[in-house]
């Protein structure tokens, strides 16, 4: 007589599938580069004013701009294909929007808080950089990962040097162009050449905010001597800055005989 099989029955149930974590998820350069600039926290013995011009450099989104940056998120979310050079540099221009839409006159009065903001966007170029890798870390892979962090350090050169010359201020311009000069002669020399055309693009802009600062501002000799040293050193990383030396030279030329003419 065959044996008769009944079913086996089931010690556990299996569970039905969970949905993915969200810490799990990648996260878009947004998300990111806001999360690294969120406004931190008021910490006591500190004046509420420097708190409120530190805050306004800090990418909180709010009021018009949310809605724009919200709805460039969920473009990114729904097509997870990398984003192109233009897409880059758009949404980068908007976070730049945002923080000279935080009282943008205050802020960039005080040089001090345009120079925190380049020395995190540098900062931002070399931890994108991979460093745990065995071939070089200046290739074009390692150019790939920094590239937006480098198109935002050149987008806040010519936004912030803008708002400065919008402003009628000719000597904070012309110190926030030679200031960035120099950090932008510390980001990474990459192996090739054209990947250093960002570099040389921000001294570009940077060498044309100085220029039209001259066309305004006249500088006593004590300190017109000291830029243009300061205008000479900056000529050993480029030679977009030689118009401004002959401008400041000719500024310079004509309040010496200035002088001699009224004798």
């Amino acid at each position: 007589m065959a044996a008769v099989c009944q079913p086996r029955r089931a010690l556990v149930e299996i569970p039905a599938p969970q949905p993915k974590i969200a810490a799990r998820m990648r996260r878009s350069y947004l998300e990111i580069l806001s999360a690294r600039l969120a406004p931190s926290p008021l910490t006591r013995g500190r004046n509420t004013a420097t708190n409120k011009r530190v805050q306004s450099l800090d990418l909180s989104i709010g009021g018009v701009w949310r809605g724009r940056l919200e709805e460039q998120c969920e473009k990114m979310d729904d097509h997870p294909t990398p984003l192109s050079k233009q897409q880059i540099v758009q949404l980068i221009r908007s976070l730049i929007l945002v923080e000279q839409s935080q009282e943008p006159r205050i802020v960039a009065s005080d040089l001090k808080y345009l120079q925190e903001d380049l020395q995190l966007k540098k900062a931002n170029v070399y931890r994108s950089i991979p460093y745990s890798r065995f071939g070089s870390n200046r290739d074009a892979h390692c150019y790939r990962k920094a590239y937006p962090h480098l198109v935002a350090f050149k987008v806040s050169c010519q936004e912030w040097g803008q708002v400065l010359l919008e402003n009628k201020e000719w000597e904070a311009a012309l110190e926030h162009s030679l200031m960035a000069w120099r950090y932008a002669g510390d980001l990474p020399q990459w192996d090739t050449a054209n990947h250093n055309a960002l570099r040389e693009q921000c001294y570009g802009i940077l060498a044309a905010h100085s220029l039209a600062a001259l066309q305004h501002y006249r500088p006593d000799p004590s300190r017109g001597l000291e830029l243009l040293k300061r205008l000479k050193m900056a000529q050993l990383h480029s030679q977009s800055i030689v118009p401004c030396i002959q401008a400041l030279e000719r500024i310079m030329g004509c309040a010496d005989d200035s002088p001699m003419d009224t004798k």
